[in-house]
């Protein structure tokens, strides 16, 4: 059990939902809200001032598209630099012209993230839904040149998984410093399309041998993330390194999150910042106390050698999984609902991904 609450260390400001691109992957809530209810430039400005009082000292920009509010990601970028916090920019990179650019790096800017769907053009506009990869490598190049740190990202499952060689050739060919390569998750749209998505087992296992061998090969040269699906995992993440201990999410409407996909527990209700200040939200809200530290815990986790270190594995998957957000992650082997997480990874494919599919879906 946790004595006493530590500050947040880390912010994560989602400023829209808005997109361009149809990635069936996306964690983003299959309720998107309305864009009138975005939060002004004004208000995120004040989370900002509020977070960095607490003690956070990291702060990301991301959606949807943050590109697609350029006036207010600039003001918030400026302001979070002033506040001591290092920032990072997670893009699809298809809005971020050299003008936003040259704004954002003056105002501070530490860190780009820029993903691709696919290493060729073809792949990427099938899992996008539209064909933006020319752009994004335009702009990936363009960021390269510029004196802010750089992260390449490619989310991996079932439709792009077997293209993995040519992922990490592209990332070598682009002389990329940081390949972040992290198997879906299966929240939000994701966990929705679990059917088309779900990778083999034999894709994981010889997905982490091949970037064993490369990482070994760029040592010195490339520092490469490679992240595999909970549903090929024994043992669960210790999710956020424990809900309500480290970070926290703001989304475009206000509300406070312990996490990017907290809104999947639909049992409970988070507060918002036109009512809440942030410093309530983190320390006195009953959703980020609800399964902070151990007492909330069931058996096995409860007598577990291990709670400490995993806090339990996902609430946000325990929830969509069981219908139980305090329930023992279905991904760890001890969990009476492993055979959950067994029955999906193990079944026969699902129906390939198309654009036309995205439409019904969607």
């Amino acid at each position: 059990m946790i004595a006493t609450v530590a500050p947040p260390r880390s912010l994560l400001c989602e400023l829209t939902y808005r997109c361009n691109l149809q990635c069936p992957y996306c964690y983003n809530p299959l309720n998107l809200g309305r864009p009138s209810d975005e939060l002004s430039g004004d208000a995120w400005l004040s989370v900002i001032d509020q977070a960095t009082d607490l003690g956070v000292v990291q702060i990301g920009f991301s959606g949807g598209e943050p590109t697609l509010r350029p006036r207010e990601l600039v003001a918030m970028t400026r302001r979070a630099t002033e506040r001591g916090a290092y920032t990072n920019l997670i893009t699809q990179g298809t809005f971020l012209d050299d003008p936003l650019l040259d704004s954002l790096l003056d105002a501070g800017l530490a860190h780009v993230q820029i993903s691709i769907q696919a290493p060729d053009r073809e792949g990427a506009a099938l899992i996008a839904g539209t064909d933006v990869h020319e752009k994004k490598l335009e702009t990936l190049r363009r960021v390269a040149k510029r004196d802010v740190a750089l992260t390449l990202n490619c989310v991996l499952h079932r439709l792009n998984h077997d293209a993995l060689p040519d992922v990490l050739a592209f990332a070598e060919r682009e002389g990329i410093r940081r390949l972040e390569l992290a198997n879906v998750q299966f929240y939000g749209w994701a966990f929705k399309n679990r059917a088309a998505l779900m990778p083999s087992r034999e894709q994981v296992t010889q997905g982490a041998a091949l970037v064993d061998g490369f990482r070994e090969r760029m040592r010195g040269q490339m520092e490469i993330t490679y992240v595999l699906p909970d549903y090929f995992e024994e043992l669960p993440k210790p999710c956020m390194h424990g809900w309500g201990q480290l970070a926290l999410t703001v989304t475009p409407d206000g509300r406070v999150l312990p996490c990017p996909a907290a809104t999947s527990i639909t049992t409970l209700a988070f507060p918002n910042v036109a009512q809440s200040s942030v410093r309530d939200a983190w320390y006195d809200s009953d959703a980020f106390s609800r399964y902070r530290g151990t007492a909330w815990m069931p058996e096995p986790c409860r007598s577990c050698d291990r709670k400490e270190d995993d806090w339990g594995g996902c609430r946000c998957q325990a929830f969509l999984l069981t219908g139980d957000g305090a329930a023992t992650d279905p991904a760890c082997a001890k969990s009476p609902d492993h055979h959950l997480v067994a029955a999906y990874r193990d079944a026969a494919p699902g129906d390939a991904w198309s654009p036309r599919r995205a439409e019904a879906l969607r």
